[in-house]
């Protein structure tokens, strides 16, 4: 099993920044994909960017790619999206995923979530 955690979110004007993390524990996470999906009242949960555990070019959806960066230490066991260049269509849940091997962009495809946190980006 693989618990994940995320934290960071928070309030912040358009144009500003946020970093948010997610703690991962449970096991070795060597093979896994971790990935950064957000979702909004009424829609599916999209993805917007992935990495590999133990390296590789991150993945990115083309509406983050440029203001997004999605990074991992794996001496805390934490990845990380740094959001710069915010905007009100930001506005979401944010949710951190894993799954094993092979980096998808369908929400279906991940065994492990965790719990979301709340990004408002006000105009």
């Amino acid at each position: 099993q693989v618990q994940l955690v995320e934290s960071g979110g928070g309030l912040v004007q358009a144009g500003g920044s946020l970093r948010l993390s997610c703690l991962a524990s449970g096991r070795t996470l060597s093979n896994y994909i971790m990935a950064w999906f957000r979702q909004t009242p009424g829609k599916e949960r999209d993805f917007i960017a992935g990495i590999t555990w133990s390296g590789g070019r991150p993945y990115y959806v083309d509406s983050v790619k440029g203001r997004f960066t999605i990074s991992r230490d794996n001496a805390k066991n934490t990845v990380y999206l740094q959001m710069n260049s915010l905007n009100p269509e930001d506005t979401a849940v944010y949710y951190c995923a894993a799954r094993p091997y092979v980096l998808t962009t369908s929400q279906t495809t991940y065994n492990y979530w965790g719990q979301g946190t709340q990004v408002t980006v006000s105009s």
